[in-house]
């Protein structure tokens, strides 16, 4: 996944149904001689609308918790869609312009509180490693620079094959990867994490090799390919990114739809559009397990 020298400004069109990080504050310095626990947090997604309906899908959301021992204070951190899932998964066809607009940022979001009981419930609390103040502040920083750099939700993972080796095209970016991200700077810092099983959930499209076909100047511009430009508008006509959860999944299946029967899907992907010609079994959501990491410091004993 690209990393860009900055986060470009959100358009005024972009609107989230639900605001982005409502209660979110920037993240504390805390003492460097402080012992702070860190918390693997799961549960559905759209749990607080949905109840656990997508929690039998395995459609989860990860987040980190923070408990300070000097403090006693408890903090959250989690990376979202700014626009909610739809925008950051399909464009909006706006009347006037040739180009699928996107409205697609996903960042971290950080504030004080763990909510217990959200996570308790029908998810995941649990005990992961145990770090130091001066730890917590190096983590914080490079947070900074992860949402600085990193700042396009990225909703499918494509693959060449559901086999375990096989050929990923492109990686997905989104709140698990961060918490994942997250998980490794700990352990490059010296965090040793406990031997616990971690799985995370993964929406996997199935693809012989992508064909690069250009961005938006190339395609939609004055000199843009008219025939090109129509079937990706055609493509992305049924999706509305401003939509209920139930609406989401009702579009997942005409995609699915649309992919099964013309094995084909337009991926957009760090501002470039992509051909994927698709192939069995098209889509799959898998939750399995990826093991919580190992540092590059833990070995001699930090």
């Amino acid at each position: 996944h690209r990393r860009f020298d900055y986060r470009p400004k959100t358009d005024p069109y972009c609107q989230a149904r639900y605001t982005f990080c409502p209660t979110g504050s920037a993240i504390p310095i805390v003492k460097e001689e402080d012992v702070i626990e860190v918390y693997r947090l799961q549960a559905p997604v759209w749990e607080f609308k949905y109840g656990d309906l997508l929690g039998h899908l395995k459609i989860m959301h990860d987040a980190v918790g923070f408990k300070s021992s000097l403090t006693g204070k408890n903090y959250t951190m989690e990376w979202y869609e700014l626009f909610q899932l739809g925008n950051c998964t399909f464009p909006h066809l706006r009347p006037g312009m040739d180009a699928p607009f996107w409205c697609n940022q996903g960042a971290a979001c950080f504030y004080e509180g763990i909510d217990d009981a959200h996570w308790k419930a029908n998810g995941t609390l649990v005990l992961v490693t145990t770090i130091s103040g001066t730890m917590f502040n190096e983590m914080a920083q490079w947070v900074k620079y992860d949402n600085e750099t990193g700042i396009y939700y990225e909703t499918w993972t494509v693959q060449a094959s559901p086999d375990k080796k096989s050929t990923v095209w492109f990686d997905s970016y989104e709140c698990s990867k961060f918490i994942l991200r997250t998980y490794q700077k700990l352990a490059d810092l010296g965090a040793v994490f406990k031997k616990i099983q971690t799985n995370y959930t993964s929406i996997i499209l199935f693809s012989g090799e992508p064909v690069y076909l250009g961005n938006e100047t190339s395609i939609f511009g004055p000199q843009g390919n008219k025939t090109l430009a129509a079937a990706i508008r055609d493509f992305y006509n049924p999706f509305k990114p401003h939509q209920s959860v139930r609406e989401f999944f009702v579009d997942l299946f005409k995609i699915i739809d649309c992919v099964i029967l013309n094995h084909q899907f337009y991926l957009f992907y760090n501002l470039e559009y992509w051909f994927l010609p698709m192939k069995s079994p098209y889509l799959k959501i898998i939750y399995e397990e990826v093991p919580l990491p190992v540092g590059s410091k833990a070995s001699f004993g930090v």
